[in-house]
């Protein structure tokens, strides 16, 4: 995520994780940070909300990308969430389905001639 790189401050770090528990898909992004205050906590996902006002839309993104995430995300049946400590570090996880285990991708196959 490029809100981690942008906000991550020199010395810091960022730990991307992803696992799968029966059904489901799990990744999720943790990055040291100031963090976010946790009344703000229940906006990050609004279209054009930024947790910095003053920042121009020219230095400080959009504020759709977390917008779009949580829309694809739920589009799929998962869900998304944000927590943080103010200070310390800020943590977005993302669920996903991901069907059973043994299932793969299904592809259409055509029949017809090799060339």
């Amino acid at each position: 995520m490029s809100i981690a790189v942008r906000h991550t401050p020199p010395g810091g770090t960022i730990t991307l994780t992803a696992h799968r528990t029966g059904d489901d898909a799990f990744i999720q992004v943790a990055y040291t940070s100031s963090g976010i205050e946790p009344k703000d906590l229940s906006q990050v996902f609004d279209r054009f909300w930024r947790a910095e006002k003053s920042r121009s839309r020219h230095s400080g993104g959009s504020g759709l990308g977390l917008s779009i995430v949580r829309q694809l995300v739920e589009a799929h049946g998962g869900t998304v969430c944000a927590t943080s400590v103010p200070g310390t570090e800020t943590v977005f996880s993302l669920r996903l389905p991901a069907g059973s285990q043994s299932a793969g991708p299904q592809v259409p196959r055509r029949e017809g001639r090799a060339v």
